[in-house]
């Protein structure tokens, strides 16, 4: 058997040459199957069997559907201590597909000028599956261990919202990689309100009779311009409260000589406080009421809106001295780095994690310019995340 110290020198080049693989691989949310596939095979060829190897349900409960659910594999431990979970998402950004993943010295970039490369989140995908190749050929010692590879983390934290919890085992230590350079910890995030407001006005002739309509744009306008000069809108500082809001997409119109009577408008509201987070969405509610009220034609008729509001993920933060974090941070002092813990103004599958009752923290595998054709991977950090994987899995840290 090999001993725990020496196995963090297993991880080289069998490690670069399988996150080339998968990153070459498509799967934008909701089309995972064929990386999911890729993994699979992986794991019966070092002798995973295939009892250990489970899909959940998540994608049917997905408002996008998906070819298949989370992937989760269990080991039962060669040693005693608290069953341990690995995690990352197996799915990219559309913009990732048609990846061409070429080495150009300590980076991994997309030889595809027009995609993304996809490391995040390939790069923790292939931590999690070079870990778990690794423990399974060279019998390294273990405690019992989950495996989770969770589906649409890019279309709203999908996969771990909707995981099926039974399947995890019960894991006391969770660790989850996605962006940022190795040394990091995140140990917290925001919460996120999705917005969702439909305006209804009245329709007329833009150039006959511009007067009898009320333009759904007008109201979108004033209210958008309320929100702005009364500090709602971006980034929100009342006091000692803060947080951020969003208005992304707005859809509407066919014409230009009809005053427009519909328009759709989707947006977010963010804050670590979720009490804060309400008013927010409160501001938000009252200023396209108000605009929808004043708004008016020759008439005096006002249009209307639909107005509703629904909880993405939750914020949490977890204890910088609780066991999890102190885990994540030796094993990073282990490798000769220096642990940096942060609060994410983004969501990560942990939010949901924390909301199961799973206190994860998230851990960096060395993507940078994630979501953009700039997008690249530094090896050595993707090096030092499989390091630090190893070291947390094999309990020698």
């Amino acid at each position: 058997m090999t001993e725990v110290h020496d196995a963090s020198h297993l991880i080289g080049d069998e490690a670069i040459d399988l996150v080339l693989r998968m990153l070459a691989i498509p799967g934008k949310s909701g089309q995972e199957q064929q990386i999911a596939q890729f993994i699979v095979q992986e794991l019966r060829n070092v002798g995973i069997a295939e009892s250990q190897i489970q899909f959940d349900r998540a994608h049917q409960k997905s408002p996008f559907g998906g070819e298949v659910g989370n992937l989760i594999v269990k080991l039962p431990g060669t040693v005693r201590g608290p069953r341990r979970l690995l995690m990352a998402h197996l799915d990219t950004v559309p913009l990732c597909v048609g990846c061409q993943p070429v080495r150009t010295g300590n980076l991994i970039r997309s030889k595809n000028p027009a995609t993304a490369l996809g490391g995040d989140d390939r790069a923790g995908a292939a931590t999690l599956l070079n870990t778990l190749k690794l423990i399974q050929k060279h019998q390294l010692p273990h405690p019992p261990l989950t495996f989770f590879w969770a589906v649409q983390e890019e279309v709203g934290l999908i996969g771990a919202r909707h995981v099926q919890i039974s399947k995890l085992g019960s894991p006391k230590l969770c660790f989850n990689w996605d962006g940022g350079p190795a040394n990091l910890a995140t140990i917290g995030a925001t919460g996120d309100d999705h917005l969702a407001i439909e305006i209804t006005g009245i329709a007329s002739h833009a150039g006959a009779h511009p007067e009898n309509g009320v333009s759904a744009i007008a109201i979108a306008a004033r209210a958008i311009s309320s929100l702005v000069e009364e500090g709602w809108h971006g980034k929100v500082i009342k006091g000692k409260k803060t947080g951020t809001s969003n208005i992304g997409v707005i859809q509407g119109g066919e014409a230009t000589n009809v005053v427009t009577d519909h328009l759709v408008l989707k947006g977010e509201a963010r804050s670590h406080d979720p009490a804060f987070r309400a008013r927010i969405v409160s501001a938000y509610r009252k200023a396209f009421t108000a605009a929808a009220k004043t708004t008016k034609n020759v008439a005096g008729k006002s249009g209307s809106i639909k107005f509703e509001s629904s909880n993405k993920y939750e914020s949490f933060r977890l204890e910088p001295q609780s066991d999890v974090v102190q885990a994540a941070c030796a094993a990073i002092k282990k490798i000769g780095l220096v642990p940096e813990t942060r609060i994410s103004n983004g969501g990560l599958d942990a939010n949901w994690m924390f909301a199961h009752g799973l206190p994860t923290v998230t851990l960096g595998c060395g993507q940078s310019g994630i979501h953009t054709v700039q997008e690249v991977l530094d090896i050595e950090m993707y090096l030092n995340a499989c390091r630090i994987a190893l070291l947390l899995a094999t309990l020698s840290n």
